[in-house]
């Protein structure tokens, strides 16, 4: 069965974006693009693959989830499919349904729609790009967390899970990467 896996950038203090979505205090830098690029190519936006010479087949996901406010600086620069290399569900009762291939408006319940998803065939896992609420509604169905914690506080802003989540994890991998950020990998703790 295929797997969810959350793969986030968060701040020190668990915030995945400032009061206004912005993640520009993130790190940005070319080593530290390359790295993630090498082990995680899929989760490149279409407009910097590229630039940064990503081609070649998905490796590790083959659909991409996220909530509306993730979705929405693509639309706000022109991009109406940021990651066509992949499936792109993205969960809103505000947007309208999409007519391009591959893109999927949904305004459904989202713990169905992975469960949906999980189920299909494929060798490949889902990927949660964002954000906090979607994440926290999929909770029960989360399988593994990745996070790029950057040596930053940002003291407020959008939450790696917005509202109440307690799921015990087990640390899988800590890797540290350029700038400061550290990899994490979690896979959700066996009861």
């Amino acid at each position: 069965m295929r797997r969810l896996v959350y793969y986030i950038a968060s701040s020190v203090d668990g915030f995945i974006a400032d009061p206004d979505g912005g993640t520009g205090a993130f790190a940005q830098s070319p080593e530290y693009l390359a790295e993630l690029a090498d082990r995680f190519p899929d989760t490149f936006p279409a407009h910097v693959r590229t630039p940064l010479g990503i081609d070649g087949p998905n490796r590790q996901f083959d659909t991409v989830l996220m909530g509306r406010h993730t979705y929405e600086p693509a639309l706000q620069a022109g991009i109406t499919s940021p990651y066509p290399h992949l499936e792109q569900y993205v969960f809103s009762r505000h947007l309208a349904p999409s007519s391009k291939t591959g893109l999927h408006v949904v305004a459904d319940d989202p713990v169905a729609t992975v469960r949906g998803l999980k189920a299909r065939p494929g060798p490949l896992d889902l990927w949660l790009c964002g954000g906090g609420h979607l994440a926290a509604q999929l909770l029960p169905e989360l399988d593994e967390l990745i996070v790029k914690l950057n040596p930053v506080v940002l003291g407020s802003g959008i939450p790696l899970f917005a509202g109440v989540a307690v799921m015990p994890l087990t640390l899988v991998e800590q890797q540290p990467l350029h700038g400061g950020v550290v990899l994490l990998r979690y896979h959700r703790a066996q009861s």
